[in-house]
């Protein structure tokens, strides 16, 4: 064996166990996360936790009715005003503006925003909604989760549609179809597991976020529908029970992060498989 063959060898074993080290470093504590809050926070689900609203401080019992139903409310608005922005900017990004500079600059920008961390755009919806208005409200949050749902449903609907092979449009273009009717019936259908994909993980994206949530709907303390009014969201209560002094806080707050932790992870888990079975 000559030289140069021995040190490629002992460089790829050197990168490999490097890479394997590294891989268990993250499994582990991500396993460790994931069982404490399985440890910590199962035991502590019960009924009234999904049934009642919160009992006055320092008192045992009560729920976090009104966070959860503040929660969905919250998430509900930011995927039905994130969604179709999404993937309508996703078909333009993939179908008209492949070789054009404004769509590239277009592109940059989210992917800036992929990566910008969210009490940034807490902040900002906080300086256009919530400051004009006077008062903290559920709508502002869920623009705020929107926000950041966004450039994950563009990313994902661009690339799943480029994966659509391009004699399926010539093949419809052929048969008189328009190019919206070419975008929206044909391909945009054919991609349709992916983009669905990109919805999921978007979802699952901003149903943990709290920092945006602290700068618009910040919270109550009671049951509220009205998303014109500050509304309370699992992810701010939980924050406010674990700094809070009170053990029965510290009970739900571990019960919450379990749901919610778990309710992610089945969200990211799914989607996932479902792109994992479109590719086979």
């Amino acid at each position: 064996m000559d030289r140069n063959k021995l040190k490629r060898k002992i460089e790829s074993y050197v990168f490999l166990t490097l890479s394997f080290l590294a891989a268990g470093f993250g499994l582990f504590f991500l396993f460790w996360i994931l069982g404490d809050l399985l440890i910590n926070g199962f035991k502590y689900i019960n009924k009234d936790l999904f049934t009642q609203d919160p009992v006055p401080p320092g008192m045992e019992g009560g729920g976090l009715k009104h966070a959860f139903i503040g929660h969905i409310i919250i998430t509900a608005i930011g995927t039905a005003i994130g969604t179709p922005i999404g993937i309508l900017a996703g078909i333009y990004f993939a179908e008209y503006g492949r070789n054009s500079k404004f769509a590239n600059f277009l592109r940059n920008i989210v992917d800036i925003m992929v990566s910008n961390p969210s009490i940034v755009i807490g902040a900002v919806v906080y300086a256009i909604l919530i400051k004009p208005v006077g008062h903290f409200m559920g709508f502002a949050g869920g623009v705020a989760l929107a926000l950041l749902m966004i450039p994950v449903i563009v990313i994902t609907t661009d690339e799943m549609m480029k994966l659509v092979p391009r004699e399926t449009r010539e093949a419809a273009y052929a048969l008189g179809a328009q190019p919206w009717q070419v975008s929206f019936q044909v391909v945009l259908r054919a991609a349709k597991v992916g983009v669905l994909t990109g919805v999921i993980l978007g979802v699952a994206r901003i149903s943990g976020e709290t920092a945006p949530l602290l700068f618009t709907s910040f919270n109550n303390n009671f049951t509220t529908f009205d998303p014109t009014n500050p509304m309370a969201s699992l992810t701010v209560t939980v924050f406010q029970y674990a700094m809070g002094p009170y053990e029965e806080w510290h009970k739900q707050a571990w019960a919450a992060s379990f749901i919610l932790t778990f309710a992610v992870l089945m969200a990211s888990l799914i989607a996932r498989y479902v792109i994992q079975r479109k590719k086979y």
